[in-house]
Parts: C-alpha cells; sequence; structure tokens
C-alpha cells in the first residue's frame, strides 16, 4: 500500500488527525535539510511535503520564494532533491508528497521524473500548474507512474470544478483555508468545515487544509473541520530566522503544532 494510504488508513484506526508539514528541498543546504526531514518525522510530522525548488515560483509568496533562491543557491537541483528522498528513506518511512511545478519535471522528463522519485522513495506529487483535466488531454502527461496525484481545491473553486476534482482525487485533497499564495499573512476562513463538507459530498479521499495556519489554536480549530492540517511557510520561517539550528527551531515551532493537531479526535 502506498505510504499516503496507509498513514490514514492507521490514522482512522487509532481516530486522529493528519500532521502534513512542508519544506523545501534542500534549505538552506542538503546536509540540513536532511535533518529537517528526519527532525520533522521524529517529531510526529504524519506526511512531508517536500517543495522542488525553482526559480518562478508563482503561487508561493515570499517566505517560500526565498527558501526556493537559497536552495537554489545552494546548489540543490531536482536531481539533488530525489537524492535528498533516497538519503531520507535509509532512516524512515513517513509518507513525502512532492510539491512542484510543471516546468522542473517537464525539463527533468516527465514519465522519468516519476518513475525516478516513486524509486527513491517519494509517493504523492502535486503538480500546482497542471490542472488533472489539461492532463488528460495530453498523453505524455497523465499518467502519475507510482505517485498520488494530490488535487488542490479553492474557496473559489466552482461547485461542478470540485466535484470533478474531489472524485478524481487519490491520496488526500489539498484544500486551500482562503485564497492567494502560499505564506503566513492571512488566518484560515472561518468556515472551513463548510469547505471541506462541500469536498466530501463527492469523494471519500481524505482531505487536509492548508495555508495561514500559524498558531496551535488555529490547527486544532482546522482538525476540527478535516482529516488533517497543512503547514508549511511558518515552518519554512524558522529555517529563514535560525539557519545555524535550522531543525531545532523547526521542531520547536511544529511540536505544538503537531499536539493541537493530535488533541482532536
Amino acid at each position: 500500500m502506498n505510504r499516503i494510504d496507509q498513514t490514514f488508513a492507521t490514522l482512522r484506526e487509532t481516530n486522529q488527525k493528519a500532521f502534513v508539514a512542508y519544506v523545501a528541498a534542500g534549505d538552506p543546504d542538503f546536509e540540513t535539510s536532511l535533518d529537517i526531514l528526519r527532525s520533522l518525522a521524529d517529531a510526529g510530522a504524519d506526511i512531508i511535503e517536500l517543495g522542488l525548488p525553482f526559480s518562478d515560483p508563482l503561487a508561493d509568496g515570499i517566505v517560500n520564494q526565498m527558501a526556493a533562491d537559497r536552495a537554489l543557491k545552494s546548489g540543490m537541483t531536482t536531481i539533488r532533491s530525489i537524492e535528498l528522498i533516497r538519503r531520507f528513506r535509509e532512516t524512515h518511512q513517513t509518507a513525502i508528497v512532492l510539491f512542484t511545478y510543471l516546468n522542473p519535471v517537464f525539463t527533468y522528463g516527465f514519465e522519468k521524473f516519476h518513475t525516478d522519485a516513486a524509486a527513491a522513495g517519494a509517493d504523492g506529487i502535486l503538480l500546482l500548474d497542471l490542472p488533472p483535466d489539461e492532463a488528460a488531454l495530453n498523453a505524455d502527461l497523465c499518467g502519475s507512474h507510482g505517485l498520488k496525484r494530490i488535487s488542490l481545491i479553492a474557496p473559489t473553486t466552482p461547485k461542478e470544478r470540485v466535484k470533478l476534482l474531489a472524485e478524481a482525487a487519490e491520496g488526500f485533497i489539498y484544500a486551500l483555508s482562503r485564497t492567494g499564495v502560499t505564506g503566513a499573512h492571512g488566518a484560515p476562513l472561518a468556515n472551513i468545515s463548510e469547505i471541506v463538507s462541500a469536498i466530501k459530498e463527492h469523494t471519500d479521499v481524505p482531505v487536509c487544509v492548508g495555508f495561514g495556519i500559524t498558531t496551535p489554536d488555529q490547527a486544532e480549530m482546522v482538525a476540527r473541520a478535516a482529516d488533517g492540517v497543512i503547514v508549511g511557510s511558518a515552518i519554512v520561517k524558522q529555517v529563514e530566522l535560525n539557519p545555524e539550528r535550522a531543525a531545532e527551531a523547526v521542531v520547536a515551532f511544529t511540536a505544538p503544532l503537531i499536539a493541537a493537531t493530535k488533541s482532536v479526535s
């Protein structure tokens, strides 16, 4: 069973919600990034979203943009990102979802990237600028080759499109708590439960909610409405502020959020 599916199956058995942590691959450098991944897994993160460094991350706010820039300047590449996953798999089995744009995947070779990433130990992929209905129009772009294709649904997504995306979803659905780019510049919307319920009308795939979650109270609120809580930019900010002790700072910040998520049954 794919690690994502196994993770949610285990969480259902124990009546717990998932905590999903986002970090940028190679931020601030390869070895520190590996230490951060291992530390997040040890701290209790259920799934790790690993952002592939890219020079033009249009859906990302300034925090994640700068993280990608730091990673690229440290020498991080798509090949090195796959190697990072391989190194992580030497010690940990926490599920990994790749968070990326089509450009670096297409440049690497779409099928080869998916095959190599899956072989290294990746479990899913969220291609931010490749809508699934558009991918279906091109045979070269519609296969996932062992990686679960994660769907993204926003509060403004039309109802008919929510149905389309939800019915085609794999692994879990990434539901945005608000509109905009990534970043901690806005709190989650108060109607999270309504957004999640509307999605769940069309699928049994778990729904995780992200964007703007920075405090334990917000994590608990989201966990009460969804199957999982996604925190990204607020974690990445800890790397920016504490480059010399990044893993320690990330765990210190993340531990209360994980605890709040797990407090909800």
